[in-house]
């Protein structure tokens, strides 16, 4: 009977124990909002409350939101599958919002803009509080940024400001640069690409000194790219550009365009490439 008892005991851990997906918020004084934020926490983090986590920030796209990652891309399907194969090890995956489908009516965007200071509140309200909440390890080492579109180019950005706090950058079908600048009050959607323009990715790579551009160096950068995407040129360009200041950059060129089921395999490519850029 008590072995019986015993492997009951067992059996019910083991079905208990597992990843999950945590909604968290952050009421933020810098936006004068509260930002929701989906976190994956693998299966092993309850259980080993001594143990601390690398991070892989990940990025939605223009329209998208907090969800879109784990409801349209099956991020904690792909996480749970290759942590369990040991393709990559137990990590925290932050999954921020910065935007809504409405895009007239909501702030969009991960960077500063009028009304909007996004990029601020990411440094000094969104990382500190959650690193410190959910047992991350919080360094250069052990901290990754990816995202898609819209995030994709914010990842680009954020990892080319702040290269002392990330290992690497995976930007998949980045929005890189835009040529709009014009402001219409009723239409924050115009914010958004003013301030794409005014973060251009690729001017940043081209203008940068020599000291940027060693720094940059100690970063991993990656490029994942559709053949039919309507961003293509762009992230070929940001790629050149690496390339002629002799960055090291991976580039994929793949068939697919910009849609989910391209970002859904991304992720295979991209989480392990932040696993082995942790700790390097």
């Amino acid at each position: 009977m008590k072995t019986i008892i015993t492997i009951a005991a067992i059996l019910c851990t083991a079905i208990t124990a597992q990843a999950k997906v945590v909604t968290d918020s952050i009421k933020s004084n810098i936006l004068n909002a509260t930002v929701k934020v989906n976190i994956y926490l693998p299966e092993e983090f309850d259980s080993n409350q001594s143990k601390k986590y690398p991070v892989l920030y990940l990025l939605h796209g223009f329209t998208d939101t907090y969800r879109a990652w784990v409801d349209k891309g099956h991020l904690d399907q792909v996480a749970d599958e290759m942590i369990q194969k040991a393709e990559i090890p137990p990590m925290i995956i932050i999954m921020p919002n910065a935007g809504g489908p409405e895009t007239r009516g909501t702030w969009n965007g991960y960077f500063n803009m009028e009304g909007w200071a996004y990029h601020d509140f990411f440094y000094q309200e969104l990382m500190p509080t959650l690193e410190k909440k959910y047992r991350i390890i919080g360094d250069k080492a052990n901290r990754a940024v990816s995202g898609l579109s819209m995030g994709g180019g914010g990842c680009t950005v954020y990892a080319q400001h702040h290269p002392d706090l990330f290992s690497s950058c995976y930007a998949m079908s980045a929005w890189l640069t835009s040529q709009d600048t014009q402001l219409d009050p009723n239409n924050r959607q115009t914010y958004v690409t003013k301030a794409v323009h005014q973060n251009d990715a690729i001017k940043f790579v081209s203008n940068a000194t020599d000291e940027t551009i060693q720094q940059m160096r100690t970063v991993r950068w990656f490029i994942d790219i559709g053949d039919d995407d309507f961003l293509f040129d762009q992230d070929i360009q940001l790629y050149q550009t690496m390339r002629s200041k002799r960055i090291p950059c991976e580039l994929r060129v793949r068939n697919g365009g910009h849609t989910w089921e391209y970002w859904n395999t991304a992720l295979r490519t991209s989480l392990p490439f932040a696993a082995q850029s942790f700790n390097k």
